[in-house]
């Protein structure tokens, strides 16, 4: 549905903005003369612009997002992170990272989008742990109009690690060395990884120990908390990695904000009309699958009243 409007209604283009050593690269959808103009920010690992990664998800969230934002009137920017995909001159070590300096790759952003678009500020929109740098970059840029956090953590990571560790039985035979790992993460020490199972020393590899580290500093409901702008929380009832205990800690720490639950909705952003697990995550490699149309909706409305 929203494909052929967007052909006829919409502008794309690549953009950039200052990063550290060279540019961040995005691609506009542009809505027209002074539209809103959200700023998508991806979730964690190796995610692209498009919400693509190459551990297996292919289901494009956020390109078919702002497809469907367009339709409404909302332009958006949509971006690869620092030292990934086209930004991956702005630093020579894409490890090599925290999540206050991607909150300051948001801020360089807001500015850009500000400057080329002509707007006063800018929505930014981060999904899974993009919404921690949501809430980073809401303490500090003048110019963000508000924020939403879709599949956004609200509790601290190690927390919601250990939870998605225990819930799955699977995990039985590595959950000892994965709670002692987050342990000693979480007090600032490295781990040593030799003698762990493969999937565990991917997760907790040597090269990304500093960014886990720094990223389990973080409490999203006490960044939210302290967020001035208007808040917008869209959890999924149907997501697999980000709970509604999540939703509840940012809502409750953020009394002001708007809260929509979409029973329907996974963490890709999609429909799922089932609690099959299999099901599910069939939906992260499908880019056939449309976005929830719920989700475009509450974005559009929140971002145009």
């Amino acid at each position: 549905m929203f494909a052929s409007v967007f052909a006829l209604a919409a502008i794309v283009s690549s953009v950039s903005a200052p990063g550290p050593r060279g540019d961040l690269s995005g691609t506009l959808v542009d809505a027209g003369p002074k539209a809103p103009v959200v700023l998508i920010v991806p979730g964690s690992g190796p995610t692209d612009r498009d919400g693509n990664n190459p551990l297996g998800v292919t289901a494009a969230p956020y390109r078919l997002l702002a497809e469907g934002l367009v339709t409404k009137g909302v332009s958006t920017v949509r971006i690869d992170k620092r030292g990934m995909f086209g930004s991956k001159a702005a630093i020579a070590d894409a490890n090599a990272v925290t999540i206050d300096e991607y909150a300051e790759d948001v801020q360089s952003w807001v500015q850009a989008i500000r400057e080329r678009q002509a707007v006063p500020c800018v929505w930014v929109l981060g999904h899974s742990e993009g919404g921690v740098i949501a809430l980073v970059a809401a303490q500090r840029a003048e110019h963000v109009c508000g924020i939403i956090l879709v599949a956004s953590p609200g509790r601290k990571i190690g927390d919601i690690l250990r939870e998605q560790f225990r819930a799955n039985p699977a995990n039985a035979p590595v959950l000892d060395d994965a709670m002692l790992a987050i342990s000693k993460l979480e007090k600032g020490e490295r781990v040593d990884i030799s003698a762990m199972h493969p999937a565990l020393q991917g997760l907790f590899a040597p090269a990304i120990q500093p960014f886990l580290i720094n990223f389990m500093t973080k409490d999203p409901a006490k960044l939210a908390a302290d967020v001035a702008k208007p808040v917008l929380i869209i959890s999924g009832g149907r997501d697999l990695q980000i709970t509604a205990a999540d939703a509840e800690a940012l809502a409750a720490a953020q009394p002001k904000a708007k809260v929509v639950t979409i029973p329907s909705m996974n963490h890709v952003l999609k429909d799922v009309v089932t609690d099959d697990r299999a099901a599910n995550v069939g939906t992260y490699a499908d880019p056939s699958v449309p976005v929830n149309a719920m989700l475009v909706e509450e974005i559009a409305r929140f971002v145009t009243s």
